[in-house]
């Protein structure tokens, strides 16, 4: 009798809208190899999935055979870890719900997990960064959305249908902007990408008279808006603190609801750096409940956002129960 050879490999894919990274992860949490690909190239989600499934193989045969790789994680925006699909995601170009993890199981033969991007990160961040060794934590992810994932006991919370962690689809602003979503007043439509350079826009045509750095751009990104504060810009410093301001309070909701130890906020937007973060958490404590205050910190991710989030998405592979059309 043989006996039964552990497959010790998953793979780990990390979904954004431009990007797609994807890397080979042995059972230390080591990354064996690591490659990308434009998501914006394929708009029609059966090619993508179709190019995924090619480039997860040839970098497993690569780099040590495909019979090794026990399953796939996949970290996706508005993932459903409960079904496995992409659920009418206001971000990404594939409309309405996909079941990616059984469409991509079909074409590789091999166990798929998937999860919401923001769980995933939390689950990266739980075993490799910041909130390492903390129970209870909530991880806020800033970039052209607003994703939060609260992290309980040990397990992200995914609720009754498996959005649990929406948070950035919350009404800050009654009858405010209209969100991606659909809903109107979303922290999402004042805290997130678009959401940021709107608040600018409007800054600018507030006060017409004032010169401003960042009418010399073309394209306006909370990139540029942050090097103009740099520069000592006051209407880009007043567009983050505005911001700051309503995610602040948005932060304050959420902590008095889970009593956290720690809110982790990580995403590009994050690297504002103090034009973002003193407002927020000089407005988190005004609005925190007097109970918790002093109590929870609010931390920056120190991790590689790309590194980190293959590793939650491999972290998430090895849960998965595993199956194979080759045994």
């Amino acid at each position: 009798m043989e006996l039964e050879t552990m497959k010790d490999r998953v793979v780990g894919v990390d979904i954004s809208v431009e990007q797609t990274t994807l890397a080979v992860v042995d059972i230390r949490g080591n990354i064996i190899a690591k490659t990308s690909f434009s998501t914006e190239d394929y708009p029609n989600v059966s090619n993508y999935i179709a190019v995924l499934a090619e480039r997860i193989v040839m970098l497993a045969e690569e780099n040590g055979g495909f019979m090794q790789i026990r399953s796939v994680g996949i970290s996706a925006p508005s993932g459903n870890f409960k079904t496995g699909g992409i659920e009418d995601s206001p971000n990404m170009p594939w409309k309405g719900v996909i079941p990616m993890a059984a469409m991509l199981r079909d074409r590789l033969g091999i166990a798929v997990a998937l999860g919401n991007d923001s769980h995933v990160m939390a689950l990266g961040e739980h075993v490799y960064g910041c909130a390492h060794g903390m129970r209870d934590f909530v991880l806020v992810t800033l970039g052209h959305g607003l994703g939060t994932a609260v992290f309980s006991r040990n397990k992200v919370t995914l609720g009754a249908h498996g959005f649990g962690g929406e948070f950035g689809h919350s009404c800050v602003v009654d009858g405010g902007r209209e969100c991606g979503c659909g809903l109107k007043g979303c922290l999402e439509a004042y805290c997130a990408g678009k959401g940021i350079v709107k608040t600018a826009r409007e800054l600018i045509a507030e006060n017409s008279s004032e010169s401003s750095l960042m009418t010399v751009y073309d394209k306006l990104t909370p990139k540029n808006i942050a090097e103009c504060c740099n520069r000592g810009d006051r209407l880009a410093i007043e567009t983050f603190r505005r911001t700051g301001h309503t995610l602040g309070i948005g932060l304050s909701v959420i902590a008095s609801l889970v009593d956290p130890q720690a809110i982790i906020i990580t995403g590009g937007i994050a690297k504002a750096g103090k034009w973002l973060l003193e407002p927020a958490i000089e407005s988190f404590n005004e609005h925190l409940f007097g109970n918790l205050r002093g109590k929870v910190k609010v931390l920056v991710s120190s991790l590689d956002s790309r590194e980190r989030d293959v590793l939650g998405a491999s972290a998430l592979a090895w849960e998965v129960e595993e199956y194979s059309l080759f045994k």
